[in-house]
């Protein structure tokens, strides 16, 4: 038995079967690289992998149509791809569509529509999941996802990260924590599944200040929780900043299972945990290699909770 509201154990009871997330890059930009909010990104994202489709010369003599036609084709065969994958050990999996590499609401509501629609009309998508930035859901989008959660199941990730006004500002963020706040209430209002997304070890977050943050995730109307330790990557700002990287924790795994420990005591029962850890690219990865996965972090933390537990 687990000993948190585990992820894996409520989707399947919400559905009565197997499903599985199916990851999708489908071409999105984001505010703070384009200069519509800032340039460069968060500090801890790597850019090298930032190519929007609608940036190539192709892309720019194509009518909106045509891209439109070859951006929801694309998802498609991702799609695909993905059932391939896990088709071949459980053939009758169902799939989430995962919208999943940066702000996955930042472009006009009609691309959106077909982006998400064409994904929904895929053979055994039962439902979608949208990962943005808190400040990129306009009124209009967000009527039109309350619309589409009625027909189908829906959650909006919202890649918060800390709930610390100083700390947004260091990591470049470009959004406050009452931007996060708004939009977790103002999307849980409307009846959709509100994920929030948080980062720890960040600069000057302490454990101290990290189960301060509790306290305000307990007071939001959030239904999924995903959190991860903070990685230094290639490509990134903070690979540049010696000085920077001082000022955040790099946990060791024995210390972020202690964290997560607290973390889970202090937290709301009813929340939903999807996610303790992230695993960046070995390639890529500067700090910490923990050389382990996730799935085995997860078997090491659960057996220190059953252990706190007696």
């Amino acid at each position: 038995m687990k000993l948190y509201n585990d992820y894996g154990n409520w989707i399947r009871n919400k559905f009565g079967y197997r499903v599985q997330k199916i990851s999708i890059d489908a071409g999105f930009s984001c505010p703070n690289r384009d200069g519509s909010i800032g340039k460069g990104g968060c500090i801890y994202c790597n850019n090298a992998s930032f190519s929007p489709s609608y940036c190539s010369d192709t892309a720019n003599r194509q009518s909106q149509e045509e891209m439109l036609y070859l951006e929801a084709d694309n998802i498609r065969r991702q799609l695909r791809r993905g059932k391939q994958f896990f088709d071949r050990k459980y053939p009758d999996m169902k799939y989430i569509a995962y919208f999943q590499s940066f702000t996955n609401t930042y472009g006009p509501i009609a691309r959106l529509k077909a982006l998400y629609e064409a994904a929904l009309n895929e053979k055994d998508v039962v439902g979608i999941s949208i990962a943005t930035r808190p400040d990129c859901v306009s009124d209009e989008t967000l009527d039109y996802l309350e619309t589409l959660s009625k027909k189908t199941f829906l959650t909006m990730e919202y890649g918060v990260e800390s709930l610390n006004d100083k700390t947004l500002q260091i990591i470049n963020r470009g959004h406050d924590s009452s931007c996060s706040i708004n939009i977790i209430r103002n999307t849980h209002a409307r009846g959709i599944t509100t994920c929030a997304h948080l980062i720890l070890g960040l600069p000057d977050e302490d454990e101290e200040e990290i189960l301060s943050q509790v306290d305000i995730v307990n007071s939001l109307p959030i239904d999924i929780l995903k959190l991860h330790q903070l990685q230094i990557t290639r490509g990134t700002l903070l690979e540049k900043d010696v000085n920077l990287q001082k000022r955040c924790t790099l946990f060791s795994p024995e210390e972020y299972i202690q964290l997560i420990g607290k973390y889970i005591k202090k937290l709301r029962p009813e929340i939903v945990l999807e996610r303790f850890t992230s695993q960046s690219p070995s390639d890529l990865l500067i700090a910490p290699r923990w050389g382990l996965k996730n799935y085995e972090f997860t078997n090491l933390l659960e057996k220190h909770l059953s252990q706190q537990a007696l």
